[in-house]
């Protein structure tokens, strides 16, 4: 909702920019879909090293109480 009104604000301020801007989103958004894959893989990747590190003393704690 945000970005829309931001938009709004910039198609009455300049609107060849805003037009310039609507054109170019979906370019941006796939030139910059890589990076958010690898940003995920990356996040999947430390929690499992969290995991493996945290494995011993979640072992050694025992049992948890419901």
């Amino acid at each position: 909702m945000v970005r829309l009104l931001l938009w709004l604000i910039l198609l009455v301020l300049c609107w060849p920019l805003a037009l310039l801007a609507l054109l170019l989103y979906p370019f941006v958004w796939l030139f910059l879909l890589p990076f958010r894959l690898l940003g995920i893989a990356v996040e999947g990747v430390l929690g499992l090293f969290k995991a493996i590190v945290m494995l011993p003393a979640r072992v050694l704690a025992g049992p948890r109480r419901v």
